[in-house]
């Protein structure tokens, strides 16, 4: 059974790696940031780091949302990483996508309780592995509450934030592929602030706003209205260039948002315009709104065409523009029990934004020459319902997987459980009965009216021998018989039924011969005499030979060895087939038995075993798991037409 376990565990082993793969059977990893973290898109997934709990204490958390696949925000599947985290608790720092490969995350401040957290840390998401860079240049201090903008050739821009002097203006640029600090220009640029918004324009240009740059501004964590200090302006834009390393500053106008700080900055998918979301605000005494849009053309803020259900705002989160969406992660003033840590925004149709809770992660179309309708079209709402039709279908068909797959595994160590207590038990029986005393009965049948039954105890079994057939002694046919028990041969197995009449000088003859040494399973050797006729005698099967007739010998011939008697086991008389006595009797099981019989044997066995319950009991399963699963659908599928 050694081997058979081993296959059965590794089976299981199997099974497992499977059921963690198929997501919806896995305990999903529940993140306890809550704000004032950094998220990084690398390669279809959304990595978030650190930042602060509802209790304010910062964490160590690293954990990412693939987002290469559809995805309901109230069903998230985070996976996490934080075992292999080596960056300490932080928060407020800054991060960027960068490298030779653009495939490294940079990690830049931020704000410890650690002393020896580094200045500079990189995650390569290739080997999935952290690293303390080696960076040359100019001397750099610890900064946080800034923002880093990636360039298209590599290098990270630090402008502005705070120290331990307090407020910091420069421009601290980071050289992702060559691991060298510079410095940029500060001419005209703007007052030093922190948790200001930032954004990367198509024409090499970042675009700075808002933000704060009073430490005793405190604002109410459940309406982010400022209660006390002020914000700085959003009626002024400043445009820093890269390639220029300069300078310029934008007068906006329109619907101009209230001040504010620690809000959200991505640009439109036709790169035309930017949008704002959230943050820390001062109170006008107007209705205020958290989504604004700067039209880039003429600076000019709008509030735009918003449908779906409205989120609460937030502040100190992070936005990242992933396909038709700009997704929000995290942030304060939200309640982490009813809405979900993401928010989906589809800003695909510039002329209505969308707030929602199916992620999509195919790309939009570009958009049309001509202003569409106010509501979604027939098209978008029916593609929108198919998404999540196969969603829910990939759920359905990954829950019934698993749970095939675990009633067989389990189903499979049921089975090797139970042959391995059985063959345990069958051994304990076997030392048990070697180490008894046994006793046979003897049966002499006298006469027809009469028996003598003689008792002899402590037969030994034969060491070489089990697993017999019974040996069914007929009685006899004449008035006087004698039996003769002959010993088996020491390398035979797996003896067919012996069959011996006795003789009184009228009758027949039988002798139980030995068995060759080199037959096994043989048939009955029945010599007949009654001094009148011939003798006959079945032959042992040749090792060549199969289905022998009988061969017919004279009576004296010697078919016997001269072996002492050797009774094995107890006798069993059975009375039931034949109209006159019958004494069967049996012997032990061959602790050499055949190992292809016994695989046989238990292979067939377990084979039964599967053919009916096995089909009975994966088919129910799968019924009550498809059929849940169907229902959940169809309630999730209502919903998404109310929606």
């Amino acid at each position: 059974m050694s081997r058979n376990s081993s296959v059965y565990f590794i089976i299981l082993w199997i099974l497992i790696q499977v059921l963690v793969e198929v997501n919806c059977q896995m305990t999903p990893f529940k993140p306890s940031v809550y704000c004032r973290h950094t998220a990084t898109l690398i390669d279809n997934k959304l990595y978030i780091l650190g930042g602060w709990n509802l209790n304010r204490n910062v964490i160590k958390e690293f954990f990412y949302l693939d987002v290469s696949v559809p995805f309901n925000t109230q069903e998230l599947s985070w996976q996490d990483l934080s075992n292999i985290n080596m960056v300490p608790p932080h928060g407020y720092a800054a991060s960027v996508k960068g490298g030779p490969n653009n495939d490294t995350l940079f990690l830049y401040g931020g704000i410890s309780t650690d002393q020896t957290m580094s200045l500079v840390y990189t995650f390569d998401s290739q080997s999935i592995a952290w690293s303390i860079p080696k960076i040359a240049g100019v001397n750099t201090i610890r900064k946080w509450s800034l923002t880093g903008i990636i360039s298209n050739d590599g290098r990270m821009y630090l402008w502005s934030g705070k120290a331990n002097t307090g407020f910091v203006n420069e421009m601290l640029i980071l050289d992702t592929i060559n691991l060298n600090w510079s410095k940029g220009s500060i001419i005209n640029a703007p007052t030093p602030r922190m948790n200001y918004g930032a954004i990367l324009l198509p024409d090499n240009k970042i675009i700075y706003i808002g933000g704060g740059n009073d430490d005793t501004t405190t604002f109410n964590p459940n309406t982010l209205n400022i209660s006390k200090g002020t914000a700085l302006t959003l009626n002024e834009i400043y445009i820093y260039d890269m390639i220029n390393d300069n300078w310029d500053t934008k007068v906006t106008s329109g619907n101009i948002p209230s001040n504010r700080a620690s809000f959200s900055v991505v640009l439109s998918l036709d790169g035309k315009r930017i949008i704002i979301f959230g943050g820390y605000f001062t109170n006008t005494g107007y209705l205020d709104t958290t989504l604004y849009v700067l039209d880039l053309a003429n600076y000019n803020w709008y509030i735009p065409k918003i449908s779906g259900k409205i989120p609460k705002p937030r502040a100190f989160h992070k936005a990242n523009v992933i396909g038709k969406y700009m997704v929000v992660s995290f942030g304060q003033g939200y309640d982490k029990t009813v809405e979900s840590d993401i928010l989906l925004l589809d800003i695909s149709n510039n002329e209505e934004y969308i707030w929602t809770t199916i992620f999509d992660p195919k790309m939009p179309l570009p958009p049309p020459s001509t202003p569409p309708s106010t509501s979604p079209s027939p098209s978008h709402s029916s593609s929108s319902s198919h998404n999540n039709s196969d969603y829910m279908a990939c759920v359905v068909v990954g829950s019934s997987l698993g749970g095939i797959l675990l009633s067989v595994g389990s189903f499979l160590i049921y089975k090797w459980n139970k042959n391995k207590q059985k063959t345990i038990h069958e051994n304990d029986n076997n030392n048990d009965y070697s180490q008894e005393e046994k006793v046979l009965p003897i049966v002499r049948d006298i006469d027809n009216n009469e028996q003598e039954t003689i008792q002899i105890d402590q037969i030994p079994r034969n060491e070489s021998t089990s697993n017999y057939e019974p040996i069914i002694i007929p009685p006899p046919i004449i008035n006087k018989q004698e039996i003769i028990l002959t010993p088996e041969n020491e390398n035979t197995t797996n003896h067919e039924p012996i069959i011996i009449p006795v003789n009184d000088h009228h009758g027949q003859e039988i002798i139980l011969a030995p068995e060759n040494e080199n037959t096994t399973n043989h048939e009955p050797i029945i010599p007949v005499n009654d001094h009148h006729g011939q003798e006959i005698i079945l032959a042992p099967e040749n090792e060549n030979t199969t289905n022998h007739e009988p061969i017919r010998t004279l009576q004296n011939e010697n078919t016997t060895s001269n072996h002492e008697p050797t009774i094995p086991a107890p006798a069993v008389v059975n009375t039931n087939n034949y109209n006159y006595g019958q004494e069967v009797i049996s012997t032990p099981n061959n602790n050499k038995i055949s190992s292809q019989i016994f695989k046989d044997e238990i292979l067939q066995a377990v084979k039964n075993e599967i053919g009916q319950n096995l089909k009975n009991e994966l088919l129910q399963a799968v019924k009550n798991e498809i059929g849940q699963n169907l229902n959940n659908l169809n309630i999730t599928r209502n919903n998404t037409k109310q929606d």
